[in-house]
């Protein structure tokens, strides 16, 4: 079987030219949670504030924004991030934006996403959600979809730089180490196999053999 990357090791491929944008390219794993866990915390303190929105409902909406995280994670690394531009230039955003993870999967600086893509990113599905729900309760389901995002983001560095014990933890790592090592074209779902499941992108032969890493 052919490799699927080029470094398994933890370094990193040098994108620009320029130091300044380089720098940009490499974000620590705890950046996600300095941002947007106010965010969060924001969001639910603005909620229980809200006397239109009572305890159970807040919550189920809360609950709601993790699952539409979820299904949004699984849409963005399976059409997006694994879409195969015909262009050169098409080629050379897919490299900068998810290829050279694929090349070197454990440089440990770019395994969450760089503020500059993730920022404009929430402003924009806060804006979409605020028309949807509306102002009341836009506010449980964006604490409830950012929270999936940190822990997507938290999660994906943890499968390929920590030992991740339990049952649980084991299956995420696994489930991810396939997705690198031996069928790039499955297992979309890095905090979730639920969509790949729903959509029939979960199953690998012989699944339970041996990953080479």
């Amino acid at each position: 079987m052919a490799k699927l990357y080029v470094s398994n090791k933890d370094e990193s491929a040098r994108l620009f030219k320029s130091n300044f944008l380089e720098m940009f390219t490499h974000v620590h794993w705890s950046v996600p949670i300095i941002i947007y866990l106010p965010v969060v915390i924001f969001c639910v303190i603005n909620a229980v504030g809200n006397p239109l929105i009572g305890w159970l409902e807040g919550v189920g909406i809360f609950l709601i924004g993790v699952f539409i995280w979820t299904l949004t994670e699984y849409t963005l690394h399976r059409f997006v991030f694994h879409y195969e531009p015909k262009s050169e230039i098409g080629r050379r955003i897919h490299f900068l934006t998810h290829g050279v993870h694929h090349d070197y999967p454990n440089d440990s600086k770019r395994l969450v996403m760089p503020p500059s893509v993730s920022i404009p990113l929430a402003l924009v599905f806060y804006f979409l959600f605020r028309v949807l729900f509306g102002a009341t309760y836009v506010a449980p389901f964006f604490a409830g979809f950012i929270l999936g995002y940190i822990l997507y983001d938290e999660i994906h560095y943890a499968t390929h730089h920590a030992p991740m014990k339990g049952k649980v933890g084991q299956f995420l790592k696994h489930y991810h180490v396939i997705h690198h090592y031996k069928e790039p074209k499955k297992r979309f779902g890095v905090s979730s196999p639920l969509w790949d499941y729903v959509f029939g992108t979960a199953h690998v032969e012989a699944e339970d053999i041996a990953v080479e890493r």
